[in-house]
């Protein structure tokens, strides 16, 4: 697909975001642990969501969706059967990370796999944790994707331990935690710097006993033992989706003349470091209305147009915005002076190298741009040239900001690959010319004029 956004006068009304994917993706793995009916209501059923939904049925899980419900069925972690095939995590990290330590703490053997992108991504940060708990489990020479799990290297259970992490990763920390659930003694799980805690909190909602303390400014979460024999089916309501919501905030804050109502939206601390970015940077960001929702925070936000001014983004603020990237890289675009980012490597391991494809795709619509190790320095403009063509890599963050980029360009920008965006946001086009933006699909062979 690609598509045509041309400058729009402004953006306004009110738009209700889809479910959080991070939390979709949880409720749907952690009821499928627990033995019984769970009802997820507002999923996100899609894309990188249904990948995980698909896989947990080789376990021996059904489900259905009725109306905004999604039920789901399972015989318990204890009763999963042995996949007779690998399962296919696609494109997903995420998926892939929390069956590793789901199927370890199941205790039977499964060969997990996915697309070629998947197979770049690193699994030894989550394959060594669980070595070290006693499951038997390897990537390919490669370090990544296929991995296969034989099963434990005892017969019962598997042992606690106290693992301290090089980086703060909310797909490390869950898989981990998801194994100690066998676990004979408590798991302890440090980290640098405080990374999502959904699973943390849907855990502790489902029965498991596990806690978040302060050790010399880290983190440490503690699971005692005996987790796997706790596990109650859900009953849930996920939030709006905070990274979905981003890319809304954003388009309306560089739009002239915008003022957009987002309505339940996660707030999440762990999860919201743009917003607060943003807010320091000269955004009129308020929120209006405030409430909670599956023990998340959850809220209604307005977003007027604003100047923005040059920021630095590092240390924590990464980890707390480390998905809204792309788009962050946007709002920079049209502040005035130099934004700085800086600590955020980690970019390049994403469903793209991030960084790196954030500064070539900037470049090629006129921003001025430097790319570094670790994050890159945009230098901000009001007028910024546009009328190229912006590639999607591949990368459904990356398609939709892209789109944001060409609200307020002096020329249309044209985004291929657009279709991506239905992996986590199907719906985003047709919110954004709701609002306002103006919006074409072009055959690929013709640019317009």
């Amino acid at each position: 697909m690609l598509l045509k956004v041309s400058p729009s006068r402004s953006l306004k009304g009110e738009v209700t975001v889809p479910g959080d994917k991070s939390i979709t993706h949880r409720a749907m793995l952690f009821a499928s642990m627990a033995k019984g009916e769970s009802c997820i209501r507002n999923p996100l059923v899609s894309g990188v969501t249904r990948t995980m939904l698909d896989a947990v049925q080789f376990l021996g899980v059904s489900s259905s969706l009725e109306g905004n419900c999604l039920w789901i069925n399972s015989p318990g972690l204890e009763n999963f059967t042995p996949p007779p095939q690998p399962l296919n995590c696609k494109n997903s990290a995420t998926t892939m990370r929390l069956l590793a330590g789901v199927i370890a703490a199941a205790g039977i053997p499964a060969v997990l796999d996915g697309s070629e992108g998947l197979r770049r991504r690193p699994m030894g940060r989550v394959i060594e944790p669980l070595q070290q708990m006693g499951v038997l489990i390897h990537a390919s020479e490669s370090g990544g994707a296929p991995v296969e799990i034989m099963g434990r290297s005892t017969e019962r259970n598997l042992k606690g331990l106290r693992f301290e992490s090089p980086v703060a990763s909310a797909q490390v920390k869950s898989c981990v935690l998801l194994g100690g659930l066998a676990a004979n003694s408590p798991v302890v799980y440090l980290e640098p710097a405080l990374s999502r805690d959904h699973t943390e909190r849907m855990l502790s909602a489902q029965g498991v006993d596990i806690e978040t303390t302060w050790e010399a400014n880290r983190p440490v979460i503690t699971m005692q033992p005996g987790g796997r024999s706790h596990l109650r089916p859900l009953d849930v309501t996920i939030p709006g989706d905070f990274s979905a919501a981003a890319f809304l905030m954003t388009a309306a804050l560089i739009t002239p003349n915008s003022e957009v109502v987002l309505q339940g939206v996660g707030l999440n601390a762990t999860r919201a470091g743009l917003m607060a970015t943003l807010q320091e940077m000269g955004g009129e960001i308020e929120v209006i209305r405030q409430w909670d929702e599956a023990g998340e925070p959850v809220g209604d936000l307005r977003v007027a147009y604003s100047k923005l001014r040059g920021g630095k983004v590092g240390g924590r603020r990464v980890v707390e915005m480390i998905d809204e990237f792309p788009i962050f890289g946007i709002a920079a675009a049209f502040a005035e002076g130099t934004t700085e980012v800086a600590e955020a490597a980690e970019l390049r391991l994403k469903e793209s190298d991030r960084i790196r494809m954030i500064c070539d795709e900037l470049s090629k619509q006129g921003v001025r741009v430097i790319e570094k190790t670790d994050g890159f320095t945009v230098f901000g403009s009001t007028h910024i040239p546009g009328g190229g063509i912006a590639e999607s890599h591949g990368d459904h963050r990356l398609a939709m900001s892209l789109a944001a980029l060409g609200l307020n360009t002096q020329q249309p920008v044209f985004v291929r690959g657009a279709e991506i965006a239905a992996e986590s946001y199907p719906e985003f086009f047709q919110i954004l010319q709701a609002l306002g933006a103006e919006i074409t699909t072009l055959p690929d062979e013709d640019i317009g004029s």
